[in-house]
């Protein structure tokens, strides 16, 4: 399977970044990729009002992402934001393309480094996994590559592929730790891992305050089963296309298989003191 990562700069207008997705789709299609990955929030850009550009999964938006998907014959994985309850938003993965049409809403949501994304987001409450060309497919979304768990139980549930969108903060070590979240993750699934980022704004407005730009650093990537990189992009905007071998995955697997030597742990700890 030929995957393309399509590591863009998000723009506040819907209708631009559609031309977005139009122009990286139709270039990955050009090298043979089935699947084409966008960046978490290729809708809109972070930093702008949410609930004024949010549109259901089936509105114009989302249809016209199925359009591109569906004149290209590709598989195209998109971040979007679609309505929620009470005056928040879903942070939600748009999934279409060769008779695949589904959607994730990222469970974990940004709640850290002075960042409170759950006051104007609502979290999602489902895994979702998807299949194309044999190959079983698990998504999560940014902030979710903290979460080992929701990996492994994708891994535990067959999946050979994690699909990671981002748009990850810039800021003292945040780079390595992306680095090391996508390797990480990667190798405790035993799955080969996609990363798309979006671009470092700096590298399109240099001149404009970083106050006032949205959340991007680059470094998309593709690792292996064992946590090594494929490819690993830098921080300005790029399409790069990757190949992956499922049967790598249970190669892997059967030489280190920590997902069937995984151990149930007693929830209740030991606790040793000293006099």
């Amino acid at each position: 399977m030929k995957i393309a990562l399509a590591q863009i700069l998000s723009e506040p207008d819907p209708d631009a970044n559609l031309q977005q997705i139009q122009d990286n789709a139709m270039a990955g299609s050009k090298e043979g990729a089935d699947l084409i990955v966008f960046p978490e929030a290729t809708m809109c850009a972070f930093g702008n009002d949410l609930n004024a550009i949010a549109q259901p999964l089936d509105g114009r938006w989302a249809n016209a992402v199925r359009s591109i998907a569906q004149q290209l014959d590709v598989v195209l994985v998109v971040g979007m934001f679609t309505p929620g309850n009470a005056d928040r938003v879903r942070n939600t993965l748009l999934i279409t393309g060769r008779g695949v049409d589904t959607h994730y809403d990222k469970i974990h949501l940004f709640d850290a480094f002075g960042h409170k994304e759950s006051d104007s987001v609502e979290p999602g409450k489902h895994r979702v996994i998807f299949e194309m060309n044999g190959v079983r497919i698990g998504l999560a979304t940014c902030y979710d590559l903290r979460f080992p768990n929701l990996f492994t139980q994708n891994a535990q549930d067959g999946v050979q592929l994690h699909v990671v969108p981002t748009s990850w903060g810039d800021g003292v070590g945040k780079a390595e730790q992306l680095d090391l979240l996508t390797r990480a993750r990667a190798l405790d699934s035993t799955s080969y891992l996609v990363c798309a980022d979006q671009a470092h704004p700096k590298t399109v407005y240099p001149n404009t305050p970083e106050s006032s730009l949205p959340t991007g650093i680059g470094r998309s990537s593709a690792v292996n089963p064992l946590g090594q990189d494929i490819v690993r992009l830098d921080d300005k905007p790029a399409l790069h296309t990757v190949e992956i071998f499922p049967e790598a995955v249970d190669e892997t697997r059967t030489k280190v298989p920590v997902l069937v030597n995984q151990k149930r742990v007693n929830d209740s700890a030991l606790v040793a003191t000293s006099n």
